[in-house]
């Protein structure tokens, strides 16, 4: 079937001319994990909106994760960076493969895998970090004028406004405003950044995928692995079909909404997989294997908005997938086989048997106009003819003038207290670029413009032993403030040090009888004065009769006493004494044939295992 099609633009300048896409630069960031009530705010949207996966972010975007929540930016080079919740990122700039952000707050894990010539640069209030190698990252910020970079592995440039350093794997810079730098070994991993270990060890397999798809979009080989199944076609070689399809009458460009970006309408699937084969190749429909995805040539790689044809009326829009070889009209230049409608003029251009997809039976979208706008979660339009057969298609989109709605990639609502707080709804991006420029050679200064670069100075801290990344600075204090126990106290937090005191549990040295101080009872220097820790509403005692050994507690160390001047007892059964008391009965050393409770023979002085809360010692 023919049908004469008329516009009016240039034939000679075709395909002739190459020109700037409005939203062409949006394929290099996207929002490739959203978990809980993550927002951004846009240049369309101008204030906060939710967020949703496969969202592309540019320049001047903001992202906010609240309490519960996690985010995960995917760059075009492979690069993710997350974020924790109760985080604040700014992206700054985007310029050949260099990417700028600046975290307001909260905690960024960067796991950078650019090639040579690519860069990521993350910038606080009192700090500037950049790598130029592949890495893993950590910049966190305890208050507004603190922050901690820590790296796992490769090493990056730290800069404050008094110098410069290297900061190498295995180690973290402590910068505490603009005076005081401090470098020393990383502290022991907490849960988030488990999680982002785990996150990475599952993105770094090595992937089926890879095989099939060009170069460039070798970093999504995750999702195609995940999400479905390569097959081999005569026509187009191997091709991509997903797997997890959520209605019998599934078509390509259903599960998501059209939204105004940057001058464009560009989709955004609500599907985990959709990034890739939306944004770059094209589609077939397959009699054996249903809708597959054709990856585009090695070399002929361009991200786009949305590879569909429209149909636009009063009352509704429709689009269909557009097959390999067919024309894009849109708004920039999208790859040899896209026109620009903004720069290129066409006369009296004639489509032959108008789009391949069009005869495939559910694969045109139809929609009312209000949902197209609204997004509104209705049902599809049901027409009695095919609007790609008897109306006028739609070069460059729908034609529809965007509204307040169609600039948010999901109309639902933000609770009050998931927002973000004020000090960060007042920040605007545009004045963080002015005073932090992009810096992609390494000796020039971030924070210091046109300055030479300096050494920082900084107090180091050594590793303690080859491979050990534990910094304890409190170990000296630690070790005289817990009770002596064989089990091992976890860590909450990396730094945070939580001591767990053994219910009821005397201190070291502490005894419930009181023995006359001229006794002396072990030999060895004079006995320190018992430590501050006690037991609240109990004045400390000077002598404890050792207590039954409690189940899963170490033993009490072995105490070796002189023999010489009669010691006191308590009789059996006679419940210990809260406070000090007269002795009751003095048994000499030749008396002790009677066993009493808590009291060493001669003869079992060498052989008894030691009670609990006594530590070892000789180790």
């Amino acid at each position: 079937m023919k049908k004469r099609i008329t516009v009016m633009i240039f034939l000679a300048a075709l395909f002739m001319i190459p020109s700037y896409s409005y939203s062409s630069d949006l394929g290099m960031v996207c929002l490739n994990l959203v978990e809980g009530d993550v927002q951004i705010q846009t240049e369309d949207t101008g204030d906060w909106v939710a967020a949703v996966i496969n969202m592309p972010l540019q320049e001047g975007d903001r992202i906010w994760v609240p309490q519960e929540g996690r985010a995960e930016l995917l760059l075009s080079d492979g690069s993710a960076l997350r974020l924790r919740d109760n985080s604040a990122l700014d992206i700054l700039r985007i310029e050949d493969h260099s990417f700028q952000f600046y975290l307001d707050t909260g905690n960024a894990y960067v796991n950078f895998r650019g090639p040579k010539g690519h860069l990521v640069q993350v910038d606080t209030a009192v700090a500037s970090v950049r790598a130029y190698d592949e890495g893993i990252f950590r910049v966190d910020i305890p208050d507004d004028l603190s922050s901690d970079i820590s790296v796992d592995r490769g090493l990056v440039y730290a800069e404050t406004r008094k110098g410069s350093t290297t900061v190498n794997d295995g180690y973290t810079l402590s910068i505490r405003g603009d005076d005081y730098a401090d470098l020393h070994p990383l502290e022991l991993s907490d849960g988030w950044a488990k999680w982002n270990e785990e996150r990475d060890r599952a993105l770094d397999e090595k992937r089926y995928s890879s095989r099939y798809l060009p170069q460039e979009l070798s970093a999504y080989s995750y999702d195609f692995d995940r999400y479905g199944t390569w097959r081999s076609v005569p026509e187009y070689g191997y091709v991509w079909t997903p797997s997890v399809v959520v209605s019998a009458g599934w078509a390509p460009y259903r599960q998501g909404r059209w939204v105004w970006i940057r001058g464009d309408y560009v989709w955004v699937s609500y599907e985990p997989w959709g990034w890739a084969p939306y944004h770059y190749g094209r589609w077939i429909f397959n009699s054996s294997f249903g809708w597959c995805w054709v990856p585009p040539a090695r070399g002929a790689v361009y991200w786009g908005p949305g590879y569909v044809s429209w149909v636009s009326t009063p009352d509704y829009v429709a689009w269909v997938p557009l097959a390999p070889g067919e024309v894009y009209y849109g708004r920039g230049y999208y790859g040899p086989h896209s026109v620009n409608i903004t720069r290129v003029n066409v006369t009296n251009i004639r489509v032959k048997n108008v789009y391949r997809n069009v005869h495939v039976n559910n694969a045109v979208t139809i929609i009312h106009k209000d949902t197209f706008i609204r997004g509104q979660k209705d049902g599809p339009v049901r027409v009695k003819e095919n609007p790609f057969l008897r109306e006028k298609i739609s070069f460059g989109g729908p034609g529809i003038k965007p509204e307040r709605e169609t600039r948010r990639p999901d109309v639902r609502e933000i609770p009050g207290m998931k927002q973000p707080p004020l000090k960060i709804r007042e920040i605007k991006a545009e004045e963080r670029k002015k005073g932090r420029p992009l810096v992609q050679k390494k000796t020039s200064s971030v924070m210091n413009p046109g300055l030479r670069m300096r050494e920082m100075p900084l107090k180091v801290e050594k590793r303690k032993a080859p491979g050990e990344k534990v910094m304890e600075p409190s170990r000296e204090r630690k070790e005289k403030a817990v009770e002596p126990s064989l089990e091992r106290k976890e860590f909450k937090a990396p730094g945070e040090r939580v001591i767990e005191r053994p219910e009821k549990q005397k201190a070291p040295g502490e005894r419930k009888k009181v023995v006359p101080e001229e006794k002396e009872m072990r030999p060895g220097p004079a006995t320190k004065e018992a430590p501050s820790k006690m037991e609240r509403g109990r004045a400390p005692a000077e002598k404890e009769i050792p207590s039954k050994l409690e189940k899963g507690r170490g033993p009490a160390e072995k105490k070796i006493e002189r023999p010489g001047p009669a010691i006191e007892r308590e009789e059996p059964g006679a419940p210990p004494k809260k406070g000090p008391e007269k002795p009751q009965k003095q048994i000499a050393p030749k008396e002790r044939g009677k066993e009493v409770p808590g009291e060493k023979r001669e003869e079992d002085k060498d052989t008894e295992k030691p009670g609990p809360g006594t530590p070892f010692e000789g180790r």
